[in-house]
Formats: structure tokens, sequence, C-alpha cells
């Protein structure tokens, strides 16, 4: 069997999951890589077959998406000519992790697909969703990376073609302590941002992980780390609780771990906000924004919510019983 694999390199999310993936998808065929977009610290650790600089999301440094950078990395013409020319064809499974020159060469030879990952959850209207609904971002969530079939990843199985997320396994397989610092990964935030928002807490110690940073940094309380898979592994696994945005993945690994989350969802990127609704529902704390109000909401963290913990590794083998049924 000849597989076709598109993975959407707009964050780290995407191709964490690919990695873990891969092994267990070559068991049943050879498999060639389409790695689309531009907006990732991870590399895959695999050979990539076909890239594009896709479609991506860029981000301010206070917390918010980035439009204007957003639309000006838009080329309609490379984009048509790469929808063109995409071999979708001369594959026997065409699977589709929310990219949406796949989707759209699919469509166009008429090439059946299956749109696995987290953004397929949301063809349900049984996962949670904020108290404000977008409708562009309801419409992009069901319509950007249309298929055939959709196998979701969530928090929870809030449909029967949606499993619980995909875990790697050195997270699966970690014991995790309290290291007695937070972690924190808010990466449409930049340093200075970081260092205003948490230098006050001089009781707390935080290693805070930076798009911008090469190498360990210590100013005060604070240690910024450069995004690398092993480190941040390390950091989470051992830490006391972790600050993140509104993603999937990195919320996921940590309730598998046990640890206390606080999840502040970047501004404008609905899928976050509908993440957010659901931490919410499960008793995480989450917030919309970073504000004045922020010392006495972090404080409220600490002091008055507990981690939640939830097995997610058996959701691999559930994964590509689903896929190959």
């Amino acid at each position: 069997m000849k597989i076709f694999y598109a993975v959407q390199a707009t964050g780290n999310g995407h191709i964490s999951r690919s990695m873990e993936l891969l092994p267990y998808l070559q068991q049943y065929g050879e498999v060639d890589i389409f790695l689309s977009g531009d907006n990732s610290n991870l590399k895959l650790d695999a050979p990539i077959t076909y890239r594009s600089k896709g479609l991506s999301l860029y981000y301010t440094c206070n917390g918010a998406l980035d439009y204007w950078r957003i639309a000006k990395a838009i080329n309609p013409v490379a984009l048509k000519k790469e929808i063109r020319e995409l071999p979708v064809e001369k594959y026997d499974l065409v699977i589709n992790d929310y990219d949406y020159i796949t989707a759209s060469a699919c469509a166009a030879k008429k090439i059946p697909s299956v749109n696995f990952g987290h953004q397929a959850s949301f063809q349900s209207m049984k996962v949670p969703r904020p108290s404000q609904r977008s409708k562009t971002g309801e419409w992009l969530l069901k319509r950007y990376a249309k298929a055939d079939r959709y196998i979701g990843l969530h928090f929870k199985n809030y449909d029967d073609f949606i499993i619980t997320p995909v875990i790697k396994k050195e997270i699966r397989e970690a014991i995790p302590t309290n290291g007695g610092y937070i972690t924190v990964y808010l990466p449409s935030y930049c340093e200075p941002e970081l260092i205003k928002i948490f230098a006050p807490f001089k009781e707390h110690q935080f290693q805070i992980f930076s798009r911008q940073s090469r190498q360990d940094r210590t100013i005060g309380n604070i240690t910024f780390k450069p995004v690398d898979k092993n480190l941040f592994n390390h950091s989470l696994i051992h830490c006391g609780a972790i600050i993140t945005g509104g993603g999937f993945e990195t919320p996921s690994e940590a309730i598998h771990l046990g640890k206390k989350v606080m999840a502040i969802p970047i501004r404008g990127q609905y899928e976050q906000c509908c993440n957010a609704a659901a931490l919410k529902d499960m008793g995480v704390m989450t917030l919309d924004k970073i504000n004045g109000d922020f010392a006495s909401d972090f404080e409220k963290w600490v002091n008055d919510y507990q981690p939640l913990q939830i097995d997610y590794s058996k959701s691999i083998p559930q994964s590509m019983e689903k896929l190959f049924a």
C-alpha cells in the first residue's frame, strides 16, 4: 500500500503527532510525507517527499494572530500550481492532517481522502464551542480541509468518530515528578512581553520556551529555553504546572501526566477558543487573555485549582483501527 500523509506545519502539534504515528503507518505500507506550512519550531525527523510553504499562521508579540503577515504570505498563483501538481492520484490512501493544498488536490482529482487530526473533530457539533461562536471560524474548521472521511482527536470521545489524543512515547512512558518550577509555552508572545508578565511573581520559577531563544538564558526567576522537543519533554515531565496556549497537543500531554494547566488561547484563533471551552468544562483554568487581572488570576490558579489526570495511552491503536478499518 502507498500512503500519502499530509502534515500541517503551522505550529508544532501536527509535526509532533506525525512523528509518533509514522512508524505505525509504515507497518501498513510505504509512506510519503507532504509537509505544508513554514511556521513550526520542530523538525520532522523523517524523509519529506513533498514540501510547501502552504498556508501558515503568524503571531504578534502580545498574544494575537498577525493578520497582515498571514495575508502577505499567501501566493494564489503558487497555490494553484501546487494543487494541480500534487500527485495524490498515485496513492492508495491519502491521510490529511488539516492541509488545504492536499484537500483541494483530492477534490480536483476526485481522490478519496481521510481528514485525520484534531480539526476533524469539529465536524461534530457535540464538540464544545465558546459562548460566542464565529461563523468564519466554524466555516474554516469544517471546510478548510474537506475530506470523504473524518477521524477526529479531542480531549474526550465527544462523538463516535472522535478518539482521544495521540500522546508521544516519551510522555506515555515518563514518570512525572514535581521540580518546583512552572513551564510556560505561549508562542504568540515575545520575550519582552513574557518578562513583564512573569518577572513580578518572584516566589515562582519559570521555564519559558521561546521561539526567539537559541540557548538557555536566565533573567531573575525566568529561564528562557529554545523550542526543542527533548528540552520541552523534560520540562513538562518534571514541572509543577504549565501555562500554555489553547492548542491541543500540549494540554493533552499535560493532562496525561497529571499536571496542572492554565490555557490562554491565541486571540483570533477560533479553534483555540473552542479548545479552551472544552478544557474549562473539564475543570481546567482558562483565560481569554492576559490583562491587568492576571496577578489575581495566577494566584487563584496556584491556590485553588487542582490538576486533572486522564490516561490517553490507548489512542494510537484506536487510531490505526479506524484508519485501516
